[in-house]
């Protein structure tokens, strides 16, 4: 992922996508009820505490929209704000301004909710010495946002996609008949194809970690829906000889068992697919 991820070609495209499908042709409301050429002065309000994440889009949403939009941002990437903050305001033509009012807020909530969710789980792992991790479960077409906002919480990223990391599901164990199989002919592909790729390999019971570690020649163990009794029994079998990854009905209630049994990663879809977005709001002040 890139330092500066906003001029990334799939993040200008998906400001474009934003930008037509919520003003289309013409944004009526604003041009029917507001003078021509009426300067508007607003400011962007946290409603609720959290990290904020995905501020610099503001920035370049404005580019598209209008770029004489002056925007002065308040407070830092990845801050902790309080209740009642002032995150950033904006001044400048009052239709250009409220025509990217709600995308900007539509991305800030998404990023600020899932980088909040991140740091609330990321702080209880660092007492434990224990990665939390995303998963591949993001909304289609923000994937790269949306794991941007993971790290800007404090968690780190899974891998990227289907491309970038070998992981040996319990889907692809079973069409292609069991673990040893499922390696052997990955490690065949991989050097049939001069690839470089780290696998990791799921593993549903004690038995298949047996025999993941029987035929080793991979980096990291999932332990997939184990309870943390039975992933300290893994633990014993695994021996530190591969990293160890611990995945499925983790909750913010259960963590602090799942952190105790010494895993390295522990993985949580919840991070993405089902947080609830920050509250936070866009309100006009009228200068006299």
């Amino acid at each position: 992922m890139t330092s500066n991820i906003w001029v990334d070609s799939k993040i200008q495209q998906l400001i474009d996508i934003g930008l037509e499908e919520d003003i289309g042709s013409t944004p009526h409301s604003s041009i029917s009820a507001i003078p021509k050429g009426t300067f508007g002065y607003a400011q962007m309000i946290a409603k609720e505490e959290g990290i904020v994440a995905g501020l610099p889009l503001a920035s370049e949403i404005f580019k598209k929209i209008n770029p004489s939009i002056t925007i002065c941002q308040l407070v830092s990437e990845g801050q902790k704000v309080s209740t009642g903050s002032v995150l950033m305001t904006f001044e400048g033509d009052a239709t250009d301004i409220l025509s990217g009012e709600r995308l900007i807020l539509n991305f800030i909530q998404r990023l600020s909710g899932i980088a909040t969710v991140s740091n609330k789980y990321a702080t209880l792992a660092k007492a434990y010495g224990v990665t939390i991790l995303d998963t591949r479960k993001t909304t289609p077409g923000m994937r790269l946002l949306e794991k941007y906002a993971v790290k800007i919480g404090g968690a780190e990223n899974h891998r990227m996609g289907l491309f970038d990391m070998i992981m040996l599901k319990d889907n692809h164990i079973d069409f292609c008949g069991g673990i040893t199989q499922a390696i052997n002919k990955t490690h065949e592909y991989l050097k049939q194809n001069k690839l470089s790729l780290k696998i990791e390999v799921e593993t549903r019971n004690l038995e298949e970690v047996k025999e993941a570690c029987a035929i080793g020649e991979i980096h990291r163990i999932m332990l997939d829906n184990f309870s943390p009794k039975d992933i300290i029994e893994a633990l014993k079998i695994i021996n530190k000889r591969f990293e160890t990854e611990a995945s499925g009905g983790i909750t913010e209630q259960n963590l602090t068992e799942y952190l105790k049994t010494g895993v390295d990663y522990i993985s949580i879809g919840a991070l993405t697919h089902s947080v609830k977005s920050m509250d936070i709001s866009l309100k006009t002040i009228i200068k006299k």
